[in-house]
């Protein structure tokens, strides 16, 4: 269920991200509804950034708890 919410978040974060960003976007990155183009490759680039920021995240929260209980 955690990697399910983590994914859901870096989903809804990475096209919030991608939206607020096309007007700065080359034309090539920008999608076009309805079409497979390169803006969906970057749309899912902003997502797989954030769920590796994410995941980089939990995992160090993780290490942390685990140095405390020592």
């Amino acid at each position: 269920m955690t990697n399910f919410v983590q994914a859901l978040i870096a989903v809804l974060a990475g096209n919030a991200i991608y939206f607020i960003l096309i007007p700065y976007l080359p034309p090539g990155a920008r999608h076009v509804p309805n079409h497979v183009d390169a803006g969906l490759a970057v749309d899912f680039w902003f997502c797989l950034v954030v769920f590796g920021i994410i995941k980089t995240v939990a995992g160090l929260r993780k290490g942390e708890s685990r140095m405390h209980k020592r």
